[in-house]
């Protein structure tokens, strides 16, 4: 089982962003969307012990395969983490829900074959220390599973993106940033990337802010 830290008290509160994504960003806009068929990507062949940083409202939990054993789902807000429950319930595979920071996880050193980070790079503090702490706690050989949205290639879009994450875009979209480099980031970590796939989300309709996105399949090294 998973062992508890010292976790840093109030470092992320978020509440009115919290109920806002809880009550309009449930299943239903995640299939209306394409997102739900992108988790299900993401989440396709998972084994054992997994680990979700930023789980939100939960709505990963419906994509696990029977060949995860468990999953430990880490999340820091508490609005979001009691939306997670009843998703948590449905589950048709355990999951145990944790108070934590992505920055500082309470758990032990290689105790999970799998992790996944999915829509949550753009909102840690501090995107190195989370990858060495996904780093620490994946078995060597184990995976990391990402789906991030992240910087645009087109400089028109690109600059859109520098503007808003410098402005109003993370005080209303908690703590959320547009313009950043997740695959650049889990490299810099140490990760080898097995596969990765640019897209666009939504896949039809306007372009946004957060449409550029990667997802795809890291490893840690066996040391």
């Amino acid at each position: 089982m998973w062992q508890r830290r010292r976790v840093p008290q109030g470092s992320v509160h978020h509440p009115v962003f919290a109920r806002f994504y809880a009550s309009c960003c449930g299943p239903a806009a995640d299939a209306r969307a394409g997102v739900a068929a992108l988790r299900r990507e993401l989440l396709a062949g998972a084994t054992g012990r997994v680990i979700e940083v930023g789980a939100g409202t939960g709505l990963n939990f419906a994509h696990y395969p029977g060949t995860v054993s468990e999953v430990v789902a880490i999340e820091p807000e508490a609005t979001l983490r009691e939306a997670a429950r009843s998703a948590a319930a449905r589950a048709e595979v355990p999951v145990d829900l944790v108070p934590g920071v992505a920055e500082a996880l309470p758990v032990k050193s290689e105790a999970f074959d799998t992790a996944v980070a999915s829509l949550v790079l753009c909102s840690v503090r501090e995107v190195q220390r989370a990858l060495v702490e996904l780093r620490r706690v994946l078995r060597p050989g184990g995976e990391l599973r990402f789906f991030e949205h992240g910087r645009a290639a087109g400089r028109g879009l690109a600059a859109v993106q520098w503007s808003l994450d410098r402005t109003v875009w993370p005080l209303l979209m908690g703590g959320c940033h547009t313009g950043r480099d997740p695959l650049g980031e889990i490299r810099t970590a140490g990760f080898d990337v097995l596969r990765v796939r640019r897209l666009k989300v939504p896949e039809r309709g306007p372009v946004l802010p957060t449409s550029p996105a990667v997802l795809g399949v890291a490893r840690r090294p066996a040391d």
